[in-house]
């Protein structure tokens, strides 16, 4: 049998080659939706229903009220209920892959911004990589229309990289026309304080507070709101903002807790139209709630079924009924700095 010698310079061709291929591998990784030592997003299809045809990418990247456990909860709903197709993204740790809400410079696949009718975010103190943050921009510049939850008010803190041309959109900044920030600018408020007092009350919705909004399709069907994060303070709203619900402390972190009436009320969710300098116009949707446990109120999940399909131009179907069910369990953890689960990965969020 005769035996083929392979020369030096073809044997390293070969490994060269090899190793060429597995370079492209990774680099496709994340047009798979996999990278970063595993799967970097979430994808739900959907399919028939009112909302087939549109897109919808949730940003997950707070590190206090569980935004990687709410934003799929509310993904599978718009998809499996609504047929809208949605994108979950995550903060990960590069390193080991996991889903690490604290690592504030990295949230892959914000590419899928370019192909999104709505983006939702649940965002705090994020420093991304001017790459990444683009993306965000370029989609904000295009006008389309944005839902900003809880802490997205003061969504970025450029502490490190305060060179760089999106540090503008820091909760802080003084840049003429960004002051206070992406949350001043696009929702029109940046972080005051806790009116509430934090982790002893709840905020309570008062629906039927603003009567000249009353008949607003983002309303329909939300009677009662309840959830234990709590109210947030607002300094100042621009004069274009429309307030849809205002919201009252509870004296506990339960439902039956009676109101503080001694506490003033604050805006808690209300509309208001943002642009960009050489953009287009657009509309956005922010609420002061949002961490996972609030999202135990069907109202409050309706609420922002109801804004989404607000926001698309799609007002007229909202019905009062819409289905706001949990798609499968939802077992929210409780709010908390380092409350997170551990060693989480994006597919143990499916």
């Amino acid at each position: 049998m005769p035996i083929f010698k392979v020369s030096k310079s073809a044997h390293m061709k070969f490994l060269l080659q090899q190793f060429f291929s597995f370079l492209l591998f990774l680099l496709l990784l994340p047009q798979w939706g996999f990278g970063q030592l595993g799967e970097s997003y979430l994808h739900y299809e959907g399919g028939k229903g009112l909302g087939e045809g549109k897109h919808i990418v949730l940003v997950a990247g707070d590190d206090e009220y569980r935004s990687e456990e709410s934003m799929p909860m509310l993904a599978k709903i718009l998809s499996s209920h609504h047929g809208f197709k949605t994108t979950v993204l995550f903060p990960i740790d590069p390193s080991t892959g996991d889903v690490v809400p604290n690592y504030q410079t990295n949230i892959p696949g914000l590419e899928h911004l370019a192909s999104a009718d709505l983006v939702i975010v649940l965002i705090r103190f994020r420093e991304l990589p001017d790459a990444q943050a683009k993306y965000l921009e370029d989609y904000l510049l295009s006008g389309k229309p944005i839902i900003g939850l809880r802490t997205s008010t003061h969504g970025f803190a450029y502490q490190k990289n305060k060179g760089s041309r999106f540090a503008k959109w820091d909760w802080t900044s003084k840049v003429p026309g960004w002051e206070q920030g992406f949350g001043k600018r696009i929702f029109g408020e940046t972080w005051i304080n806790h009116h509430g007092d934090h982790g002893k009350e709840g905020t309570r919705g008062l629906v039927d507070g603003v009567q000249q909004s009353a008949n607003h399709p983002i309303l329909r069907g939300v009677k009662d709101i309840w959830g234990p994060s709590d109210v947030y303070g607002i300094k100042s709203l621009p004069a274009d903002t429309e307030v849809l619900v205002y919201g009252q402390s509870t004296a506990g972190m339960n439902d039956q807790a009676p109101l503080i009436w001694e506490k003033s009320v604050m805006p808690i969710a209300w509309t208001k139209p943002y642009q960009l300098e050489g953009g287009k116009s657009g509309m956005a949707f922010a609420s002061t709630m949002g961490a996972s446990l609030d999202f135990q109120s069907a109202d409050l999940r309706r609420l922002v079924v109801n804004a989404s399909f607000w926001l698309l131009g799609m007002g007229d179907v909202v019905t009062a009924d819409l289905n706001v069910d949990y798609v499968g369990t939802y077992q929210p953890t409780p709010f908390g700095f380092g409350t997170f689960r551990k060693g989480m990965r994006v597919s143990d969020f499916r």
